[in-house]
């Protein structure tokens, strides 16, 4: 079947949109084709700086022939409905159609249409040209004498020339024919800007791919990628030296080029005395350029490798020695920035925050960080609980301190000019000023986890000063009503409750939410801006604490947790309001991840299985009859009523469980409790092998349903069961 080529060839192509346009350019292709019932064997979309290419193969040569039968009017109606009927159908008379018979509807007049199929190259003419005007480019400009009428193109730069041929890979291919504001569409591209300018005609893809490459275009992305990282690795390596990989650089870089060429330069050695991180920085924003190590130091080397977009005559030297004198322009500023920086000490840059508003209703970031501050010193001797008196006293204090300077960086100069190192710079600072190691840690620590993939503080200093930032940060928004809604999320509220709950778990903190939160939402009360507009503690806190759920909930089924064990671990003693919302009583998140580890391996048991059988089953009769009865059946039952040996024993293992399994969930014993749990199986099967619960004695029936709940409620000491899958 046949292939289509298709290029548009512009100016250059700003390198942040090049890959979401060669994804826009093969769906919007694709989707057109599989509409028009064109349906494809495989299609790729490449992109260069000055270039969209798209390639689809095994595309049928034509559409297929379409049949439809359209149902009219019937047999007998009005004239008007008649005509209507036959100028829709594009039929001349109704004899040209059938009538359909309908014992129950009567006889109506059928058109059977048939449309035939046109050839693919045809429907490619009509549809691509729309594709190019429509393209939704993020920014797009006009040009040229055109630019002034109704209706001028408009693309993300000026736009040059179209390749489009399409045929069988064995024949030559034909040119797809239309035009767009001029240009029309052909198979002629061009080369390298610099060293094969000229024109040159191609074919189809395997012919264009080759061409380009002889005229110093690569045209696969990931291909310059993998030129770029291999080169330069060699490179480094050649000269004894590790290249510092950058994923998000390469991407850039391998966007600004066509034909790339890595070259190295240098800088002067007295810059090794910035920070590392500044001088990578540096050199990465103002030059995209990428830094070396010095395997023997395993610290940054005085080079870089860039890379060009062309061959150069010189080998490169002019090149290299131009982005040498913008570096070391760079980096002379970054010193000058650091020294100064380091002039002024973190603490006295403070007085500063109360000009700063953190959020309007929020309050000012002195009053933001005098709120961590008070947060961090509650929160420390929770980290290290087995700790002495004395060591406790120091964590806190060091606490107290890492909070009251940990966002003083934001001051700074360097952090002014690469905010991407807030955190970072605070560290190196608290360093420079004799601050305790785990204060100035803290100081960068603190932001962490940004991501799935960033590393969890381990610190105790850091973790009580990250947690009270996370959740000043979340009770804050929470109580003026600012939460995350659908995809919206302006304050990053997911990320640093799902950064609090990892710090949480991996730690093994234990940590009551609710009194974190109550705690944190007194401390906000005191310097609120307009209190008739926070929302109440209660609805803060129970909300809230719901949020962390849902992120502890994701946390445990990314590491293969099964969602319903999660479900009935966080549900425990789940208690509703109005509009059936769920209350959780499980604020302690380690807690309930234990819950999830004793409840799996006890439901891999047979007295798992079958308590879980027997617990289902009492909470279906239950729900039955609730329904039926429109009424709970809450409440001790009656001991005089039971009739039954099998009443009476269930009743006794409940009152034993019941006993064994709450002092276990005290003790936090949880393997404990499943095994207390494991009891009440046999009575919960002879129960219901002999006892008919819906007696026919009223009295009987309530109380044996009472007794029912009385399962339900003794297994939700440790899980509710209901939430589990069979």
């Amino acid at each position: 079947m046949p292939d289509l080529l298709l290029e548009l060839f512009s100016e250059e192509i700003p390198a942040r949109m090049q890959a979401k346009a060669a994804d826009d350019l093969r769906r919007m292709v694709t989707d057109k084709l599989v509409a028009e019932g064109l349906v494809y064997e495989g299609a790729k979309a490449f992109v260069t700086p000055r270039r969209l290419a798209l390639t689809v193969h095994g595309i049928p040569a034509r559409q297929p022939d379409l049949k439809d039968e359209r149902k009219g009017p019937k047999v007998g109606a009005p004239d008007a409905a008649v005509q209507g009927f036959l100028k829709a159908a594009g039929l001349k008379s109704l004899e040209e159609a059938k009538i359909q018979r309908d014992p129950k509807k009567g006889d109506f007049y059928v058109a059977l249409i048939e449309k035939p199929g046109r050839p693919a190259i045809d429907v490619l003419a009509e549809f691509l040209p729309v594709i190019v005007r429509t393209f939704p480019w993020p920014k797009q400009m006009r040009w040229g004498e055109r630019s002034a009428k109704p209706g001028a193109l408009t693309w993300v730069r000026p736009l040059h020339s179209i390749i489009a041929t399409f045929g069988m890979e064995t024949e030559e291919p034909d040119i797809v024919r239309f035009d767009v504001a001029g240009i029309e569409a052909g198979q002629t591209t061009r080369g390298h800007r610099f060293m094969a300018p000229g024109e040159f005609g191609v074919r189809r893809f395997d012919d264009y791919e080759a061409k380009l490459h002889d005229a110093k275009v690569v045209l696969d992305p990931q291909r310059r990628k993998d030129i770029i990282l291999a080169d330069a690795k060699e490179l480094a390596f050649a000269q004894g030296y590790e290249l510092v990989e950058d994923q998000v650089l390469l991407d850039e870089v391998s966007g600004l080029v066509e034909w790339p060429v890595v070259l190295m330069g240098s800088f002067d050695k007295e810059f090794l005395s910035i920070p590392g991180e500044v001088i990578r920085a540096t050199i990465r924003n103002n030059q995209k350029c990428f830094v070396v190590n010095d395997p023997k130091t395993g610290n940054l080397a005085n080079k870089f490798i860039l890379v060009a977009n062309i061959e150069a005559s010189d080998g490169g030297k002019a090149i290299v020695a131009g982005n040498e004198r913008v570096i070391r322009a760079r980096l002379a500023d970054a010193k000058f920035f650091y020294e100064t920086d380091l002039k002024t000490k973190l603490e006295d840059r403070l007085p500063k925050f109360d000009q700063i508003v953190f959020h309007e209703k929020l309050g000012t970031q002195a009053e933001r960080i005098a709120r961590i501050e008070r947060l961090a010193a509650e929160i420390a001797p929770l980290v290290v609980p087995t700790a002495q008196s004395a060591e406790k006293e120091k964590l806190v204090e060091k606490a107290k301190r890492a909070a009251r300077l940990c966002k003083t960086d934001l001051l700074t100069e360097v952090v002014g000019e690469f905010p991407e190192l807030q955190g970072l710079m605070g560290k190196y600072y608290a360093q420079a000023a004799g601050e305790d190691a785990s204060v100035a840690a803290a100081c960068e620590e603190h932001y962490k986890p940004q991501g799935p993939a960033d590393r969890v503080p381990s610190d105790s200093v850091s973790i009580a000063v990250a947690l009270a930032d996370k959740i000043d940060t979340l009770v804050g928004f929470w109580a003026i009503d600012e939460k995350p809604t659908g995809s919206k999320d302006p304050y990053a509220l997911r990320r640093a409750a799902l950064g609090a709950t990892r710090i949480l778990l991996q730690n093994n903190i234990r940590l009551n939410l609710k009194k974190a939160i109550d705690v944190a939402y007194n401390h906000l009360d005191k310097n609120f801006r307009g209190p008739s507009e926070i929302l109440s503690v209660d609805d803060t806190r129970e909300d809230l604490v719901e949020f962390f759920a849902d992120r502890l909930s994701g946390v445990l089924k990314e590491q293969g947790a099964r969602h319903d064990l999660v479900s009935a671990a966080l549900h425990v003693g789940v208690r509703f309001i109005a509009a059936n919302e769920p209350v959780y009583e499980q604020d302690d998140l380690l807690m309930v991840v234990r819950r999830v580890e004793a409840l799996g391996k006890f439901l891999d048991t047979d007295d798992g299985k079958n308590l879980l059988a027997g617990t289902k089953r009492a909470s279906n009769i239950l729900a039955i009859e609730e329904k039926k009865d429109k009424r709970s059946f809450d409440g001790a039952p009656d001991a005089s009523l039971y009739k039954l040996e099998e009443e009476k024993a269930l009743a006794a293992a409940i009152n034993d469980v019941k006993r064994e399994a709450s002092a276990a969930v005290a003790n936090e014993d949880f393997a404990a409790a499943m095994s207390a749990m494991a009891k009440l199986r046999p009575a919960v099967d002879a129960f219901f092998e002999k006892v008919k619960v819906n007696d026919d004695d009223a009295k009987i029936r309530e109380n044996r349903l009472k007794l029912l709940n009385e399962i339900r409620a003794a297994t939700r000491t440790v899980a509710d069961f209901s939430k589990i899958q069979d």
